[in-house]
């Protein structure tokens, strides 16, 4: 057929050889889109670019986000000739096509996560592209049933996990209250070691309910603990009866530590007891003294703690005394630690809820190491990059755990794989009283 055009305005730019300059392709009315303009700059860990769009052009676009794995390709339903001068992340190969319905960019990099996030903003009316490049994710067969996995999440920010992914096994408590070592160390035949519950930094004391076999190794301090038999795991504030034994083999029950009774047993070091009160310093089970409370605990001691003058039963130094526990119902395995992250698929932290006095270290951005589970019955352990307990949380939301309980984190948090430190770790790890070891059914 034959065809013709109208000259170009001679004060266009001339065309380049067979390629027409893209103000002369406006003119003839090549691109059927509004124009966008464009900015980029760094939002957090990633590269953010902004399509400033023109007056009463609201972006159209609901929120959306995908990956890719070394490459994405992205269209925009703009003209956006800015993109071609943006500074891409280094190392992120760009390829940019302005065509009639809009914009085309298609990203690679081989051997690296992308990761995106696109939406709308208002006044002025704007549409946002956050980009992540990111480590790739790793998955490795450890046993059978057995994996260990580095995976992000994103809550939106992009969260890193190191995870062991157990369908089956043997989980155990591991250590001995008054020693520190490794995790590794305390589990050398594990297939994984994830730091356990909390301890006193001076005397190695172990924090909380500690139950190894059926056997009582520590008392309830009021906070969240992680409860099992078998591969069946529940959480939840134990139900714990004590009782003391006096010398003649009388018995009465007890409150323990935060749970306090007219008697009242305490097993971690520190102040313990009231004005009021008196308090019996026991050592083994021999009543070393009695003393006006408060009283300081030293290690390896534990006190009962009574109204002055009123003890349950005749008391002075040298008697027999010792101090008994269960739970109520009875479980093999205990270990107490907290907050609690996540339960029946709902978002639960809140420290309030548990006997957490000092708050801080949980607003701190620090590793932070959790034990999870699916609704299917996968369990997890896990550390995390350094972030706080409640984007933890949210994080294993997006993942699909069920229940969380957080463990001791920071320095501690911890998870050794066939004797090899996964998580990034500065420094020497540090030693710690309990852990928690992954076994082979």
């Amino acid at each position: 057929g034959v065809g013709w055009a109208e000259p170009l305005d001679p004060r266009l730019p001339p065309p380049d050889g067979e390629k027409l300059p893209l103000e002369a392709l406006k003119a003839l009315g090549f691109f059927l889109v509004p124009e966008a303009g464009v900015r980029h700059g760094i939002q957090g860990r990633g590269f953010r670019l902004v399509l400033d769009l023109p007056a009463g052009e609201a972006a159209a676009h609901l929120p959306l986000e995908g990956q890719g794995q070394g490459s994405l390709l992205l269209s925009f339903p703009y003209l956006a000739p800015g993109m071609l001068q943006v500074p891409w992340p280094k190392g992120l190969e760009a390829r940019v096509r302005l065509l009639p319905k809009g914009t085309e960019l298609f990203l690679s990099l081989p051997g690296r996560l992308l990761r995106y996030r696109l939406f709308p903003l208002k006044e002025p009316d704007r549409l946002v592209l956050d980009l992540f490049v990111l480590e790739a994710e790793v998955e490795e067969p450890v046993a059978a049933g057995v994996r260990y996995r580095e995976i992000w999440a994103f809550t939106p920010e992009p969260l890193r996990l190191y995870l062991v992914e157990a369908e089956k096994g043997r989980l155990v408590p591991v250590g001995k209250p008054g020693v520190r070592a490794l995790p590794k160390d305390l589990a050398p035949n594990a297939l994984a070691v994830l730091n356990g519950g909390y301890f006193d930094p001076k005397t190695a004391t172990p924090i909380g309910l500690w139950v190894q076999d059926g056997v009582t190794v520590s008392y309830p301090s009021g906070r969240m603990a992680l409860l099992w038999d078998g591969f069946s795991f529940f959480l939840g504030v134990p139900r714990f009866e004590a009782m003391v034994q006096g010398p003649s083999g009388e018995r009465v029950r007890v409150g323990i530590n935060t749970s306090r009774a007219r008697y009242t047993a305490h097993t971690v070091p520190g102040t313990v007891g009231r004005e009021g009160e008196e308090v019996a310093l026991v050592m083994g089970n021999r009543v070393q003294a009695i003393f006006p409370a408060p009283q300081e605990l030293p290690p390896g001691a534990w006190a009962l703690a009574f109204p002055k003058e009123a003890p349950p039963f005749p008391l002075r130094p040298g008697d027999s005394l010792s101090l008994y526990g269960r739970l109520d119902p009875p479980f093999r395995y205990a270990l107490e630690a907290g907050p609690l992250l996540v339960q029946k698929g709902q978002y639960a932290f809140d420290p309030n809820r548990e006997n957490f006095r000092d708050k801080r270290p949980l607003e701190a951005i620090a590793p932070q190491a959790a034990v999870a589970w699916t609704r299917e019955g996968k369990l997890w352990l896990v550390v995390s990059e350094p972030t706080t307990p409640g984007v933890l949380a949210r994080a294993l939301l997006t993942l699909g755990a069920w229940n969380a309980l957080r463990m001791d984190g920071g320095g501690s948090a911890q998870l050794w794989v066939k004797g090899r430190l996964r998580n990034p770790y500065q420094g020497s790890p540090r030693p710690v009283v309990s852990a928690l070891a992954l076994y082979a059914p």
